[in-house]
Protein backbone atom coordinates (compact mmCIF):
# COMPACT_ATOMS: atom_id res chain seq x y z
CA UNK A 1 0.00 0.00 0.00
CA UNK A 2 1.43 3.38 -0.79
CA UNK A 3 1.36 6.09 1.24
CA UNK A 4 -1.23 8.98 0.46
CA UNK A 5 0.18 11.72 -1.85
CA UNK A 6 0.99 15.21 -0.15
CA UNK A 7 -1.23 17.73 -1.09
CA UNK A 8 0.30 21.83 -0.40
CA UNK A 9 -1.85 24.94 1.02
CA UNK A 10 -2.16 26.11 -2.62
CA UNK A 11 -3.69 22.57 -4.00
CA UNK A 12 -6.01 22.32 -1.38
CA UNK A 13 -7.83 25.83 -2.20
CA UNK A 14 -7.73 24.67 -5.67
CA UNK A 15 -9.78 21.91 -4.64
CA UNK A 16 -13.93 22.23 -5.42
CA UNK A 17 -15.58 24.15 -2.80
CA UNK A 18 -18.00 21.90 -0.96
CA UNK A 19 -20.13 21.83 2.06
CA UNK A 20 -18.17 18.44 3.31
CA UNK A 21 -15.90 18.67 6.23
CA UNK A 22 -12.14 18.76 5.00
CA UNK A 23 -8.87 19.44 6.98
CA UNK A 24 -5.43 19.47 5.66
CA UNK A 25 -2.93 17.21 8.09
CA UNK A 26 0.39 18.05 7.03
CA UNK A 27 -0.37 17.53 3.61
CA UNK A 28 -2.79 14.57 3.63
CA UNK A 29 -6.18 15.81 2.86
CA UNK A 30 -8.98 14.34 5.08
CA UNK A 31 -12.52 14.67 4.02
CA UNK A 32 -16.09 13.31 6.01
CA UNK A 33 -19.32 12.96 5.57
CA UNK A 34 -22.14 15.84 5.76
CA UNK A 35 -22.82 15.83 9.39
CA UNK A 36 -26.31 15.16 10.74
CA UNK A 37 -29.04 16.84 11.43
CA UNK A 38 -28.68 16.74 15.38
CA UNK A 39 -25.21 17.91 15.00
CA UNK A 40 -25.86 20.98 12.62
CA UNK A 41 -29.43 22.03 15.25
CA UNK A 42 -26.58 22.18 17.70
CA UNK A 43 -23.94 23.84 15.73
CA UNK A 44 -26.78 26.38 15.03
CA UNK A 45 -28.22 26.85 18.38
CA UNK A 46 -24.46 26.94 19.54
CA UNK A 47 -23.51 29.70 17.19
CA UNK A 48 -27.03 31.78 17.88
CA UNK A 49 -26.61 32.01 21.49
CA UNK A 50 -22.41 32.56 20.91
CA UNK A 51 -23.29 35.19 18.09
CA UNK A 52 -26.20 37.32 20.39
CA UNK A 53 -23.48 37.51 22.98
CA UNK A 54 -20.46 38.52 21.13
CA UNK A 55 -22.75 41.08 18.82
CA UNK A 56 -24.20 43.11 21.78
CA UNK A 57 -20.94 43.32 23.46
CA UNK A 58 -18.77 44.21 20.35
CA UNK A 59 -16.38 41.66 20.87
CA UNK A 60 -15.09 40.66 17.56
CA UNK A 61 -17.21 38.10 15.28
CA UNK A 62 -18.34 34.06 15.42
CA UNK A 63 -17.89 31.91 12.76
CA UNK A 64 -19.64 28.94 11.31
CA UNK A 65 -18.06 25.65 9.58
CA UNK A 66 -17.34 25.12 6.89
CA UNK A 67 -14.54 28.08 7.15
CA UNK A 68 -10.76 27.16 6.61
CA UNK A 69 -8.44 27.78 9.27
CA UNK A 70 -4.59 27.57 8.64
CA UNK A 71 -2.70 26.99 11.54
CA UNK A 72 0.75 26.19 9.16
CA UNK A 73 0.86 26.93 5.75
CA UNK A 74 4.58 25.62 5.29
CA UNK A 75 3.32 22.35 7.35
CA UNK A 76 0.26 21.95 5.11
CA UNK A 77 -2.45 22.11 8.04
CA UNK A 78 -5.72 23.51 8.17
CA UNK A 79 -8.47 22.95 9.70
CA UNK A 80 -12.31 23.69 10.04
CA UNK A 81 -13.51 23.52 13.54
CA UNK A 82 -17.78 23.41 13.49
CA UNK A 83 -17.93 27.39 15.35
CA UNK A 84 -15.27 29.91 16.23
CA UNK A 85 -14.79 33.10 17.46
CA UNK A 86 -12.14 35.86 16.55
CA UNK A 87 -11.78 39.25 19.08
CA UNK A 88 -11.60 41.96 17.41
CA UNK A 89 -8.08 42.50 18.94
CA UNK A 90 -7.02 39.40 15.92
CA UNK A 91 -9.37 40.47 13.43
CA UNK A 92 -6.64 40.59 11.64
CA UNK A 93 -6.14 36.58 10.78
CA UNK A 94 -9.37 36.64 8.98
CA UNK A 95 -8.78 37.58 5.18
CA UNK A 96 -9.69 35.06 2.45
CA UNK A 97 -9.57 32.43 4.69
CA UNK A 98 -9.05 32.61 8.62
CA UNK A 99 -4.88 32.42 9.05
CA UNK A 100 -3.56 31.52 12.13
CA UNK A 101 -5.25 30.57 16.02
CA UNK A 102 -8.79 31.77 16.75
CA UNK A 103 -9.33 32.74 20.55
CA UNK A 104 -12.27 30.19 20.50
CA UNK A 105 -12.65 27.03 18.71
CA UNK A 106 -16.01 24.84 19.30
CA UNK A 107 -16.55 20.93 18.19
CA UNK A 108 -19.75 19.31 18.73
CA UNK A 109 -18.58 15.66 18.97
CA UNK A 110 -20.32 12.82 18.22
CA UNK A 111 -19.75 9.35 19.26
CA UNK A 112 -17.38 8.61 16.22
CA UNK A 113 -15.39 11.80 15.10
CA UNK A 114 -16.53 12.40 11.22
CA UNK A 115 -12.54 13.44 10.57
CA UNK A 116 -9.42 12.92 12.73
CA UNK A 117 -9.05 12.51 16.49
CA UNK A 118 -10.42 14.72 18.61
CA UNK A 119 -7.22 14.34 21.04
CA UNK A 120 -5.30 15.04 17.91
CA UNK A 121 -7.26 18.44 16.82
CA UNK A 122 -7.12 19.82 20.47
CA UNK A 123 -3.11 19.46 20.23
CA UNK A 124 -3.01 21.33 17.11
CA UNK A 125 -5.29 24.06 18.77
CA UNK A 126 -2.65 24.65 21.99
CA UNK A 127 0.38 24.47 19.74
CA UNK A 128 -0.84 27.06 17.15
CA UNK A 129 -2.27 29.77 20.24
CA UNK A 130 -6.01 29.19 20.04
CA UNK A 131 -6.64 30.30 23.45
CA UNK A 132 -9.78 28.34 24.94
CA UNK A 133 -11.21 25.05 22.89
CA UNK A 134 -14.87 24.17 23.65
CA UNK A 135 -15.66 19.90 23.24
CA UNK A 136 -19.56 19.55 22.93
CA UNK A 137 -20.56 15.93 24.34
CA UNK A 138 -23.70 15.86 22.90
CA UNK A 139 -25.06 12.24 23.92
CA UNK A 140 -23.78 13.12 27.26
CA UNK A 141 -25.12 16.61 27.58
CA UNK A 142 -21.77 17.85 28.48
CA UNK A 143 -19.43 20.62 27.62
CA UNK A 144 -15.54 20.56 27.94
CA UNK A 145 -14.03 23.74 28.14
CA UNK A 146 -10.22 23.28 27.58
CA UNK A 147 -7.88 26.78 28.52
CA UNK A 148 -4.69 26.36 26.70
CA UNK A 149 -1.31 28.44 27.80
CA UNK A 150 2.19 28.82 26.72
CA UNK A 151 1.12 26.21 23.79
CA UNK A 152 -0.28 23.38 26.54
CA UNK A 153 -3.45 22.43 27.57
CA UNK A 154 -3.49 24.97 30.87
CA UNK A 155 -6.86 23.09 32.26
CA UNK A 156 -10.19 21.40 31.61
CA UNK A 157 -13.38 21.86 32.66
CA UNK A 158 -16.70 20.24 32.25
CA UNK A 159 -20.24 21.52 32.34
CA UNK A 160 -23.11 19.58 32.67
CA UNK A 161 -26.27 20.58 30.97
CA UNK A 162 -27.84 22.61 34.17
CA UNK A 163 -23.91 24.07 34.82
CA UNK A 164 -23.82 28.05 33.44
CA UNK A 165 -20.93 27.79 30.56
CA UNK A 166 -17.57 29.14 31.95
CA UNK A 167 -14.99 30.97 29.56
CA UNK A 168 -12.14 32.92 30.17
CA UNK A 169 -12.31 33.88 26.54
CA UNK A 170 -15.98 35.00 26.99
CA UNK A 171 -15.89 35.89 30.63
CA UNK A 172 -19.76 37.24 30.58
CA UNK A 173 -20.88 34.41 29.11
CA UNK A 174 -22.57 31.93 31.38
CA UNK A 175 -25.80 29.87 29.80
CA UNK A 176 -26.53 26.71 30.20
CA UNK A 177 -26.02 24.05 28.00
CA UNK A 178 -29.85 22.85 28.42
CA UNK A 179 -31.30 26.30 27.58
CA UNK A 180 -29.17 26.67 24.51
CA UNK A 181 -30.03 23.10 23.19
CA UNK A 182 -33.51 23.10 24.15
CA UNK A 183 -34.98 22.64 20.72
CA UNK A 184 -32.24 19.65 19.61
Amino acid sequence: MSAPRLMTVDEYFKTPETVKPMELAFGVLRVADSPTPRHQSAVAELFLALDAHVRARQLGKMWLAPLDVVLDDRKALIVQPDLMFVSNEREWIVRDRVRGAPDLVIEVLSPDPRIGRTDERVGWFAEYGVRECWLLYQNLKQVAVIEFANLRIGGRRLFGARDPIASKVLPEFAEKLEDILAGC
